[in-house]
């Protein structure tokens, strides 16, 4: 079933069997006594095929579907989504090496992000999968390996438009950024890309992500397949696909509503016969990564001590922020503000009380819950931190204080 947790407007994909937390037809105790030790991630795999799922049912057939991998790249979530998707979109050599060794077809493999070195441009043309480009200068790098080598290297132009993503979390587009071409400066990059030996697919328009209104995904989407269409006329070839980029959001903090979709399902059915006029023969795809597997993931620590400082209750864990930096609110939240976080046995009923839930390290930041209301827990519970299935255990500073690292598993 899909619970709600008080408050907060997350979902969780998980069912409550006595109050206690259930993955995949396990409590977290009976996961936890698997794994050995504390702390882990547990990721669901029927969460992340359901979500697939809806997604396809209100996606046009003609729009293709790809999976940011730097959301979650544990090689058994992408092994799963491999069959589920259409391409991969990887930002290092070791993301490209991940999605590589799947059956995923090479053309619907791409590799975007600033400061690539030139052995990984190699990689990826070796890989024949297909190199956003970021710069001019990338291009020319990018044209002495594949004349070196003897390849013609796949590239994709990435833009970065004049327009932003509006109430993104993060915005990757609109005025000075480090990602992708300026909008002025592309018609003289596709002009240059003419003499050299690489062969040009089409372009990436990723302005922002983690958005939760429908309004702005679709006036995002709308100007990025507009703009495609005039730098299409300077290109060398016809594109054979716009990459949209994503943007779809999740969940996290209390008041936050899921993002509607059906609009934005609506809309690209408008987008589809566009293309169709405007650049008959391109395919428009879509990038998704924490929206496929943000709510299909739990991180999972145990109570190592309970204190009361000055009347405030601390619940002090073997996890924090080394293992799980954006739930301390240490990875781009402005106001600091609590994911959901539960008591792993008491969900929702039981002796209720204010607690902080903190972890093993030497700061104040190391902070995964502030003054938040939870199950009472003794030490030895388990605390389980939800939608924790994109951007976790990767995005934090597991070296911090050289605590032991977390294990992950995909159920």
């Amino acid at each position: 079933m899909i619970g709600q947790l008080g408050k907060h407007s997350g979902r969780w994909d998980f069912e409550l069997r006595d109050d206690a937390l259930v993955i995949e037809g396990r409590t977290l105790a009976e996961i936890a006594a698997a794994v050995g030790s504390t702390p882990f991630y547990v990721y669901s795999s029927r969460a992340i095929t359901r979500r697939v799922a809806e997604v396809r049912r209100i996606l046009p057939p003609a729009v293709g579907l790809h999976y940011a991998v730097k959301a979650n790249p544990l090689p058994a979530v992408v092994r799963l989504l491999e069959s589920l998707v259409d391409g991969f979109d990887v930002a290092s050599e070791g993301e490209l090496q991940i999605a590589a060794g799947t059956g995923m077809n090479r053309d619907e493999i791409s590799f975007a992000g600033p400061g690539k070195r030139d052995a990984e441009l190699e990689a990826a043309a070796h890989a024949r999968i297909i190199v956003n480009l970021e710069s001019i200068n990338e291009m020319r790098r990018l044209d002495a390996i594949g004349r070196r080598l003897g390849l013609k290297p796949a590239v994709a132009v990435r833009v970065n438009p004049d327009f932003e993503l509006k109430s993104s979390g993060m915005k990757m587009s609109g005025g000075p950024k480090p990602f992708g071409t300026d909008t002025a400066q592309v018609p003289a990059l596709l002009a240059e890309m003419r003499a050299t030996c690489l062969d040009f697919r089409g372009f990436h328009i990723f302005s922002g992500s983690q958005n939760l209104k429908a309004e702005a995904i679709i006036e995002s989407q709308s100007k990025a397949l507009a703009l495609a269409r005039d730098l299409s006329t300077h290109a060398p070839a016809f594109p054979r696909f716009v990459n949209l980029g994503g943007g779809f959001g999740i969940p996290y903090f209390p008041g936050e509503r899921p993002l509607a979709t059906e609009p934005i399902a609506t809309h690209l059915q408008s987008l589809v016969v566009t293309a169709a006029r405007e650049l008959p023969g391109t395919r428009l795809v879509l990038e998704l990564g924490r929206y496929l597997v943000g709510e299909a993931g739990v991180y999972v620590c145990r109570v190592i001590d309970r204190k009361i400082s000055a009347g405030q209750i601390f619940l002090v864990t073997d996890g924090g922020l080394h293992h799980h930096l954006a739930a301390s609110g240490n990875f781009g939240q402005v106001l600091r503000k609590n994911y959901p976080v539960v008591v792993g046995h008491r969900v929702l009923g039981g002796e209720r009380e204010i607690a902080s839930v903190v972890g093993p390290l030497c700061t104040p930041l190391d902070l995964l819950a502030d003054r938040m209301e939870l199950g009472a827990a003794q030490p030895g519970d388990l605390i389980a931190v939800l939608q924790s299935g994109a951007y976790g255990f990767t995005a934090s500073p597991t070296r911090f204080l050289s605590h032991p690292e977390p294990r992950e598993l995909l159920l």
